[in-house]
């Protein structure tokens, strides 16, 4: 059953309630073991029971009480210098639900499409589905792969109306979901297929996957032929990403250059995470590797670039890792070497993300300092790239999460104005171990 719900606070899974409850009861338990030592009369089981309700209202009553004062410390927290914005997206306690799978979500994307705001997502349940998250109801399902979908995306080239996913199954699938119908099956890879990517250069012509074949396969989308593997990495290839287009002067160039049938230019590369604990640069042109990146000691599961619009010199030329080892770690692709590493999540990392929020009190801006982290701890966290050590904030998961698999920032429309996004507001989006999709808002 897919369904969209609004998520409220529960007092009866919090562990206040769990540790007054035991607490309570141990009273009780206590007070009747004394009345029946000095031999008074022992109190009726309905007298019990009365007394327990009456208990239990007061202390229902300090939580939310306590919930409150919570509540308005983390508003002072962030309104007086932490990250500006934050208590628009965290403070009401609010979030959105859709639960769209029965598995572990393992990846989420975002398009605007004919003026709907649209989210796909990918399951260990061997679902693709496609949902409208203003009208918070579901569009499509798309249930054709036959293993775990690990990834889908949004396709630029197929002007925003198709999806494509990859599988355990060894394959890649496009979805045209306007016409509720599967286009393409590509299934040249010989493993499992953790991760893909669509090029930000020719309009999303070119496919980048990685699999557990330990290759990476480049694809024409147009004619669906592979134009070069990758070979280099010992293990499975988890994760991708292709650099971004430099500014716009150079994009601009770039899509002179770049005519039909020319691949890249411009100093396009790919970067590949892998299980083998290494990540690695490739140049999509000479079709070489330019870097490898050591320090992980543990399976790499996300990789990100950086890009001119960061507020960082030479954002453009950094990369940023999650790991099983529990680090975020970033990189400097011309030095090839690690410029900071982040520490603070309990378990395995799974998604990394430049976050669209600045430090100091500067507004939400295309220029961010910020950088965030998903975790199987089932947190979020937010770091400050100019201070390597120090959390800017933890965003917690719904208790029936389990874990956070993956998320992405949406830009969706609001009632809520300021000076630089009188129509639009920052929301998170992430998929958990659970099944559910859930956005901040």
């Amino acid at each position: 059953m897919k369904y969209f719900v609004k998520d409220s606070y529960n007092p009866f899974k919090t562990e206040k309630f769990i540790y007054f409850f035991s607490l309570m009861s141990a009273k009780m338990s206590s007070k009747r073991k004394k009345n029946i030592r000095v031999n008074k009369k022992p109190i009726s089981a309905q007298q019990s029971l009365v007394n327990f309700v009456e208990t239990l209202g007061k202390l229902l009553e300090k939580i939310e009480i306590e919930i409150v004062i919570a509540n308005w410390i983390r508003i002072s927290n962030i309104k007086l210098g932490w990250i500006h914005d934050f208590d628009k997206l965290v403070v009401k306690y609010v979030m959105f639900s859709c639960f769209l799978h029965t598995g572990y979500v393992w990846g989420i994307d975002y398009s605007i499409v004919d003026g709907n705001h649209l989210l796909c997502s990918g399951s260990e349940d061997n679902t693709v589905c496609v949902c409208d998250v203003e009208k918070k109801e579901q569009i499509r399902l798309f249930n054709e792969h036959l293993g775990p979908v690990y990834c889908v995306k949004f396709s630029s080239y197929h002007c925003r109306n198709v999806i494509c996913s990859s599988s355990y199954d060894k394959t890649i699938r496009f979805w045209d979901f306007k016409h509720n119908r599967q286009l393409k099956t590509l299934n040249e890879h010989t493993g499992w297929i953790g991760c893909i990517e669509f090029s930000s250069f020719n309009g999303g012509r070119y496919l980048c996957s990685g699999s557990r074949d330990k290759n990476i396969l480049l694809w024409d989308v147009e004619t669906y032929k592979v134009l070069h593997v990758f070979k280099g990495h010992k293990n499975t290839v988890r994760c991708l990403a292709i650099s971004p287009l430099q500014s716009y002067s150079s994009s601009i160039n770039n899509n002179k250059s770049n005519k039909i049938g020319t691949i890249g230019g411009n100093g396009h590369t790919i970067c590949s995470g892998s299980y083998d604990n290494t990540i690695r640069i490739w140049d999509i042109e000479t079709t070489k590797q330019l870097n490898i990146f050591r320090g992980h000691r543990d399976q790499i599961m996300s990789v990100k670039y950086g890009s001119n619009e960061l507020g960082i010199n030479g954002g453009a030329n950094t990369v940023l890792s999650g790991s099983y080892d529990k680090s975020v770690r970033l990189w400097d692709i011309r030095s090839g070497q690690q410029i900071q590493e982040f520490y603070g999540h309990k378990y395995a990392i799974f998604t990394v993300e430049y976050s669209p929020f600045v430090g100091n009190n500067i507004e939400v801006s295309r220029n961010s300092n910020v950088i965030c982290s998903g975790s199987a701890d089932n947190t979020i966290c937010f770091w400050d790239i100019r201070s390597n050590k120090q959390k800017l904030y933890v965003i917690k998961g719904s208790y029936e999460d389990k874990g956070i698999a993956c998320f992405k920032f949406l830009k969706l429309k609001t009632a809520i104005k300021s000076a630089n996004n009188p129509e639009h507001c920052v929301s998170l989006c992430y998929g958990s171990y659970s099944g559910f999709v859930r956005i901040w808002q």
